[in-house]
């Protein structure tokens, strides 16, 4: 890698200063340095592993799909972040259970998987990381899990809508893609939000207007 992917990677992952300069130049140098635009498939359903990921720019959506083509976004990964599917196929020897889109333009490194067990095994601070996202993309599962099986469906939109800064560029089908529904329902429901003047639509845009309301929406 260039010595200013090698100053972005220690920016983006400050853990891996602990690394001695030798030891991270054996690990990195034979890293990958990738740039994919929006809307790419990284990697899909049955495929094995490639590598492992390290984001230093862009976002990535994990998805599940349905036979039917329905999907559900499991999680994203940002920039600074990894994504912990990998690191499972990665450990486990398994191929991928769920799909991999770019979201917004991406540029990251994609270190070897035999690199990636080495850090595993020899880095106190990586591991810890690793194991540290794994708890926490468990929680978020578990909320999501919850979600999807107790709270009605017009409940998790205002949740969402809530959880954006305003206003909204998403178009229909994206919202319905998070929230694991058909893009029917989510603009039936956008459009009686709207009716009652809680938020107002536009092209691949929504605003939201009355917060309170929806806030009383969730709680409900």
């Amino acid at each position: 890698m260039a010595a200013n992917e090698n100053s972005r990677l220690l920016e983006r992952y400050p853990l891996l200063r602990e690394l001695a300069p030798a030891r991270f130049s054996e690990l990195f140098d034979h890293a990958t340095v990738m740039r994919l635009p929006a809307n790419t498939v990284i990697f899909d359903e049955n495929q094995p592993c490639q590598g492992f990921p390290l984001l230093l720019a862009g976002s990535v959506r994990v998805i599940k799909s349905s036979a039917t083509g329905r999907e559900l976004q499991l999680y994203r990964v940002g920039e600074g972040e990894s994504c912990i599917l990998t690191s499972s196929c990665l450990l486990g020897h398994s191929n991928y259970r769920a799909r991999g889109i770019v979201e917004q333009d991406v540029e990251m490194i994609v270190l070897p998987p035999a690199s990636f067990r080495t850090l595993m095994a020899d880095c106190a601070p990586f591991r810890d990381y690793i194991f540290g996202l794994f708890a926490e993309r468990l929680t978020d599962l578990m909320e999501l899990v919850s979600a999807v099986a107790f709270q009605k469906l017009d409940q998790r939109l205002a949740a969402l809508l809530l959880a954006r800064p305003s206003p909204i560029h998403l178009t229909h089908q994206v919202v319905a893609d998070e929230l694991g529904s058909a893009r029917e329902m989510v603009s039936r429901l956008l459009k009686g939000f709207a009716d009652q003047g809680w938020v107002k639509l536009g092209r691949e845009q929504i605003e939201v207007i009355d917060r309170a309301a929806l806030q009383c929406m969730t709680s409900n």
